[in-house]
């Protein structure tokens, strides 16, 4: 599934979108989890600048 998505973002509008994986730590258990988000380039360090 992943390949896809990378292979959708290379082409036409699709450049202007990336994807972000942001590794949180869980409040609950205080294991690690990956958020990951296709965000549009403008707003990639909103993305990682968010709690």
């Amino acid at each position: 599934m992943a390949k896809k998505v990378i292979a959708t973002l290379k082409t036409g509008k699709g450049r202007s979108f990336s994807k972000c994986i942001k590794m949180v730590k869980s409040p609950k258990t205080g294991a690690y989890i990956f958020k990951e988000e296709i965000v549009h380039n403008d707003h990639i360090k909103d993305f990682f600048n968010e709690n």
